[in-house]
Parts: structure tokens; sequence; C-alpha cells
């Protein structure tokens, strides 16, 4: 019995690195503005798979949470868009200026 909570365990652990690491690659592809239809149907599926494997492990007796350790992502910093340069308006090209009198 332990044997076998012990290989959910380890199989649950690495789904959830798996589902992240697709995840990611999800987010990448859908801000190139890719397809990412193939990725997200692995991801559901993972997620079957991950419901099944807890339901198996909750009949078991185990409710102990499960840890991933440390896993993170880095995240790129979002690209700066270039400021377009304002366009003058008749008040800035037509202002008065002042001048040194003297």
């Amino acid at each position: 019995m332990d044997n076998r909570i012990n290989e959910i365990r380890r199989t649950i652990r690495a789904l959830r690195v798996s589902m992240r690491e697709a995840e990611a690659i999800m987010h990448e592809q859908i801000n190139r503005g890719e397809d990412c239809s193939f990725v997200a149907q692995e991801v559901i599926k993972m997620r079957s798979v991950m419901s099944l494997l807890v339901k198996e492990r909750t009949a078991l007796g185990d409710h102990e949470p499960i840890v991933v350790n440390s896993f993170f992502i880095p995240r790129r910093r979002p690209t700066r868009k270039p400021v377009a340069a304002r366009a003058p308006t008749v008040e800035s090209v037509f202002r008065p200026r002042l001048v040194a009198r003297a």
C-alpha cells in the first residue's frame, strides 16, 4: 500500500513539473501570437491524469500535501514599446518667446 502511495506521489510531482513547463511554453506561444492548441491539449490530458491519481491517492488514505521543490520559471520583463514623439501643436510652435532686453 505505502509503495503505491509513494509511486503516486512521485508521479504527481513529475506531472506538476511537466505541467508548469508546458504552461510556460504555451504562454510564450500566446505572447508570440502562435498556435498553442497542441500544448493546451497536452496540458488538459495531464490534468485529467492528475485528477485520477489524486482520487486514487485519496482513496488509499493519503491526505498530506505534495510539495514541489522550488520550481521557478523566470519571467521575461515586458518589452518596452517605443514612445512616439508627440506631434507639435500650434501653441508649442507659435508661443511667444522670452527675449532678454538690454
